[in-house]
């Protein structure tokens, strides 16, 4: 509730806790103004638990073969990962034109961004790791960036700790970036 009172309407959660798939469904039923996507999956059981859970969309991490022909066919919106052009050209191919850059920075960050721009024109792409209040102004920035991701509005102490309007804070920080990126 702390992420969509500051402005955040739309939030990845990942699969990397054994409650994943429960807080999914808690959060759809509780906060039906959410739009929550899983995030993290890595298997075609994933993606059908998560889909079953409630979730509006799902991003992964890379993107083998064998999920990303079932992501082709999968019935929500899907941000498949990559971190190398052979990787996009090959989610493009099957019809993805919205992927995930992970990680990121590691990539290449900026000039990998930079560099994609021009070979992959109609791709766009969402960067995640690495990703902070610091530098997603210059991801938003780049045409081919539609959207970012990052865990920065959400640190494990505030949250182990109930601090919900620092949560609340830091949504409403990140949003004022989104706003300010798009009326560039």
């Amino acid at each position: 509730a702390a992420l969509l009172e500051g402005g955040l309407p739309a939030i990845e959660l990942t699969l990397r806790t054994p409650v994943a798939m429960e807080a999914l469904a808690m959060l759809k039923k509780e906060l039906p103004g959410i739009v929550i996507g899983a995030g993290t999956v890595l298997t075609v059981d994933q993606m059908q638990q998560s889909i079953d859970a409630g979730a509006d969309f799902l991003v992964t991490p890379g993107t083998p073969a064998l999920l990303a022909d079932a992501l082709a066919e999968a019935e929500v919106p899907v941000v498949p990962g990559a971190a190398t052009p052979t990787e996009l050209l090959s989610l493009m191919a099957r019809g993805f034109r919205v992927c995930k850059l992970f990680p990121a920075t590691a990539v290449g960050g900026l000039a990998m961004l930079k560099g994609l721009a021009g070979p992959l024109s109609e791709l766009r792409i969402c960067p995640t790791g690495g990703i902070t209040a610091d530098n997603a102004s210059e991801y938003l920035a780049q045409p081919n960036v539609v959207c970012v991701g990052g865990s920065w509005m959400v640190p494990a102490a505030w949250l182990e700790a109930g601090e919900w309007d620092k949560v609340t804070a830091a949504s409403a920080r990140a949003a004022a970036l989104v706003a300010a990126a798009r009326a560039a």
